[in-house]
């Protein structure tokens, strides 16, 4: 019988050098090898209570997959995540499992937490390489779903409904499927390749993906129902991007982090003639702290800026990034100024037409010290500003990452679809139900921003309840 790993510390993931990786898109971490995951899944007590499955939204059962890397089985190990998630490759990298699934974990009380994510992406990544049968085609029951939405939540429901025999139709508004995970996630976190075979898996299990559809524009809702489906998952995400109000915002060179990344990511403006470009090179200023600002600047960097900040107006303990992006951000070299908000954007008008500040470009950002005042109705102690302690900090180029919202081209082409002062649709937390009948909502469009696995944990609990009401009629 093997010994069990008693050490207090997790495999390190092995890496890219920083001064190597700030300069490609390749992918940061490069995974753990077969010695590596069988000694981090040795870690593993195989609790009998299961703690860490509590933390998964989409309720993987950890520890049956990590005890079959520890009999050497990394294909069966797949075959039980797979089980539960559609989207296993993809979770191993962006899932925040700090947060959750380890979180729970008993190893985590005296010393670090199992690596489950960095397990889990093991086994996805073995599994793609090695296997070479296709999936399974499910018989047709005779039913059809839409969905509108290709990311992860959209994907999730198409799978799991697949699986079922529904006849699935997934309805994406750009020219490539995987919502967020092409658009909004950078190569060196989430290889394209990687959401591409998984949107492949499920063309092959039989699941229809129509892109350059604008649902709201091109088709509404209710011209799906007109078409025969019987029920629609809304899965569209939160593209609107959120600005701060402050002068100085229609300035050339001030980018919405969702804009930013996706002329990067999916137009692939790194290229050197891209179609549709980008600003390169320079002083790059990207306002906020979650894991989209982390993805910004870190990709600003790739883009061949000379000094790029992150400003964020809490301090290092509230930002709310992972702390792996923030730590990898700090060792390529970005400079967080912390305790900083922006209060203007300054620039120069063209002198052409000083009417216009679209004619502009930015020279600047006027920021103001802040410090933590009381906590406010989160707990989080609230930033207040140091009177007379305004700055210019010289850039080129800023990013704004504080947020979006859900679009509102589908509330306002749908009769009945009830949302929220934030423009979130209104759902029934355990379903995914809205206000209209046969329609379905999860993920961004309903929460705003979260997390990929939150998102996929949506698309599942929809599945099962549009199966459930189908099933009735």
């Amino acid at each position: 019988m093997t010994k069990p790993n008693m050490s207090l510390k997790k495999n390190p993931m092995p890496s890219q050098e920083p001064e190597v990786r700030a300069h490609n898109f390749d992918e940061v971490a490069t995974g753990y090898t077969e010695e590596m995951a069988l000694d981090e899944a040795l870690r593993c007590l195989n609790c009998k209570n299961m703690p860490c499955v509590s933390g998964c939204p989409v309720n993987i059962h950890i520890p049956e997959f990590i005890a079959k890397i520890k009999e050497g089985d990394f294909e069966g190990a797949y075959q039980i995540i797979s089980k539960t998630s559609s989207l296993p490759a993809v979770c191993g990298r962006v899932c925040p499992q700090e947060s959750q699934c380890e979180s729970k974990c008993v190893r985590g009380i005296k010393g670090e937490p199992v690596g489950i994510g960095r397990l889990e992406r093991f086994v996805a990544d073995w599994h793609n390489a090695h296997s070479t049968e296709a999936p399974v085609v499910a018989p047709a029951n005779g039913h059809r779903v839409a969905i509108v939405g290709s990311g992860p939540s959209g994907l999730t429901c198409a799978g799991d409904l697949a699986k079922k025999g529904y006849k699935v139709t997934v309805y994406e508004a750009l020219h490539t499927a995987g919502g967020v995970l092409v658009y909004g996630i950078p190569e060196f976190r989430l290889p394209k390749a990687i959401v591409q075979k998984e949107v492949d898996n499920l063309v092959a299990m039989g699941v229809d993906v129509e892109t350059n559809i604008v649902i709201g524009k091109t088709l509404t809702i209710d011209e799906l129902f007109e078409q025969g489906f019987e029920a629609v998952f809304v899965g569209s995400g939160a593209g609107l991007p959120n600005f701060m109000g402050i002068p100085g915002e229609a300035y050339k060179g001030v980018y919405s982090a969702n804009e930013y990344l996706t002329r990067s990511n999916l137009m692939k403006s790194f290229r050197e003639c891209p179609v549709t470009p980008i600003m390169k090179g320079g002083k790059v200023a990207v306002v906020g702290g979650g894991n989209v600002a982390m993805d910004a600047a870190r990709t600003a960097l790739r883009l061949g800026a000379e000094k790029v900040y992150i400003v964020y107006r809490r301090s290092l303990e509230e930002l709310p990034a992972r702390r792996e992006e923030v730590e990898h951000a700090m060792e390529e070299g970005i400079e967080f100024k912390l305790l900083n908000n922006p209060v203007e954007i300054i620039g120069y008008n063209n002198p052409e037409d000083r009417r216009d500040p679209r004619n502009g470009f930015v020279t600047g950002m006027k920021c103001i010290r802040m410090e933590l005042g009381e906590p406010d109705e989160k707990g989080r102690r609230r930033p207040v500003p140091v009177e007379g302690s305004e700055f210019v900090l010289d850039v080129d180029t800023v990013i704004i990452a504080i947020g979006t919202s859900p679009n509102p081209l589908i509330k306002s082409t749908t009769k009945g679809l009830e949302v929220n002062r934030k423009g979130g649709i209104v759902v029934e937390e355990a379903t995914g139900a809205t206000s209209r009948e046969g329609v379905y909502a999860g993920g961004d469009a309903v929460t705003g921003a979260a997390t990929v696995i939150s998102a996929m944990g949506a698309g599942k609990a929809a599945a099962a309840a549009i199966d459930e009401y189908l099933s009735k009629k």
